[in-house]
C-alpha cells in the first residue's frame, strides 16, 4: 500500500485545522472555577503574602484574598471574570514572576530571594492545594469539565533584567522560556486539568516603558531606572521578542495538540491579548469610556520617590503605570476572556486532541 507523502499529510492537517470550529474543540458548558497563573498582570495578593511573611510561602490550602488595589490600580482581570460569571477564582499569580527562575531569574530584595516563578512555585503550590482537604472535603472546587486554567506570563521573562537586557541564565534562549510554558501545562494536565487558556504576550512595545519617545516612551521608569539611552533599540528589540513568542504560541499549540498529541483529551484556547490590547490602542473610543478623552500613550498613576499621584479619570487610560494595563483595560480583558471560555471570541483560536 502506498503511504501518503509528508506534503500530503501536511496539507490534510492544515485543512483539518482550518475547518475546525470552536464548538468542535471547546465544549465547556459552564465555567465553575478559574485557576490563574502569571505575574503582576494577574496577581491579587500572593506576592504580598511573601513580602509580609519574610519570604515564606503561603501554607498549603491557603486561598488568597481578593485584592482591591493591584498593579492595575484596582481589581485584576481574573477577579472580574469571577464577578461576571460567578466562577470561583483560585489565583496563583505572583507579581514579578517569570515562567522559570532556571531561565530568567529576577531577584527581589525584600524577600532575599528570586520572585516566586510559575514553574518553581505557582504550579507546585496549586498541585499541592489540589490534593489538600479541609474538614475531609477537597479545599479546591475544580471539576475537570468545568474548570479553566489560564496562564499569562512573559512580560518579565522578555523584558528588562531578563532577555531584553541579556540577563538570562547563560546558554538559555527564548525557546527555553516557551518550553517552560508548555511544560507547566503538561504538569497541570497530568494533575487532571483539561481546559486551558494560553494568553499570549501583550504588546509590550506600546507600553510607556518600551515605546519610542514620539509615542509616549520614557527615558527611565520606576521599573527600569537604569534604562538604555538608546530607547529605539529597547523598543525594537522588545517588539521583536514579543512577535517571536506570539508566533510560537500560534503554531506550536496546534503542533503540541494535533501532531505531537501531548495532551490527549485536553482543550486549548490561545487568547490573542496582543491584538486585543493593540485594538484598544489604535481604536480607543471603542473601549475607553472615561469622562476625559482616551489616553493610550500616557498612564494614569505617576510615582516619584515612592509618592504616587493618580491623574485624570482612570477609565480613560489604557495603561495604569509605565508597565501595567489599567483597571478599565482589565475589565475589557475579562469580558473578552468570558467570550473565549464561551467559545465565541474573535480574539481566540481553539485546539484539541
Amino acid at each position: 500500500m502506498r503511504l501518503p507523502s509528508p506534503i500530503l499529510l501536511g496539507i490534510t492537517l492544515c485543512v483539518q485545522l482550518t475547518l475546525a470550529s470552536p464548538r468542535d474543540v471547546w465544549s465547556i458548558r459552564k465555567l465553575r472555577s478559574l485557576v490563574a497563573f502569571g505575574d503582576s498582570y494577574t496577581d491579587e495578593s500572593r506576592l504580598g503574602y511573601f513580602y509580609n511573611n519574610n519570604g515564606s510561602a503561603p501554607p498549603v490550602g491557603w486561598i488568597g484574598p481578593e485584592g482591591a488595589v493591584t498593579a492595575s490600580g484596582g481589581r485584576v482581570w481574573a477577579r472580574y471574570v469571577s464577578q461576571y460569571t460567578g466562577a470561583k477564582l483560585y489565583n496563583y499569580a505572583v507579581s514579578g514572576a517569570v515562567c522559570s527562575n532556571a531561565v530568567t531569574p529576577r531577584w527581589f530584595g525584600p524577600i532575599n530571594d528570586n520572585f516566586p516563578a510559575v514553574a518553581e512555585y505557582e504550579v507546585p503550590a496549586f498541585i499541592a492545594d489540589s490534593h489538600h482537604r479541609t474538614h475531609r472535603k477537597p479545599t479546591l472546587d475544580i471539576s475537570a469539565s468545568q474548570t479553566v486554567y489560564s496562564i499569562w506570563i512573559g512580560t518579565n521573562d522578555l523584558g528588562n533584567y531578563a532577555f531584553l537586557t541579556d540577563s538570562q541564565v547563560k546558554g538559555k534562549t527564548i525557546s527555553d522560556y516557551l518550553d517552560c510554558v508548555y511544560g507547566q501545562l503538561e504538569k497541570l494536565y497530568k494533575n487532571g486539568a483539561r481546559y486551558f487558556v494560553i494568553m499570549n504576550a501583550a504588546p509590550l512595545e506600546l507600553l510607556p516603558q518600551y515605546a519610542p519617545m514620539d509615542a509616549g516612551g520614557l527615558a527611565t521608569t520606576q521599573f527600569w531606572p537604569d534604562k538604555w539611552a538608546n530607547i529605539t533599540a529597547a523598543h525594537e528589540k522588545i517588539k521583536e521578542y514579543v512577535a517571536l513568542v506570539n508566533d510560537n504560541y500560534k503554531y506550536r499549540t496546534p503542533y503540541e495538540t494535533k501532531v505531537k498529541r501531548r495532551y490527549p483529551g485536553a482543550h486549548f484556547a490561545v487568547f490573542d491579548t496582543y491584538d486585543l490590547l493593540s485594538d484598544i490602542y489604535y481604536n480607543p473610543t471603542r473601549y475607553l469610556n472615561g469622562t476625559g478623552p482616551p489616553n493610550v500613550q500616557g498612564y494614569q498613576n505617576h510615582c516619584v520617590n515612592n509618592t504616587c499621584t493618580p491623574q485624570g479619570d482612570p477609565d480613560a487610560y489604557l495603561w495604569y503605570d509605565e508597565l501595567h494595563p489599567s483597571e478599565q483595560t482589565d475589565r475589557i480583558i475579562a469580558k473578552n476572556f468570558v467570550d473565549v471560555v464561551n467559545g465565541r471570541s474573535k480574539w481566540a483560536t481553539y485546539w484539541s486532541d
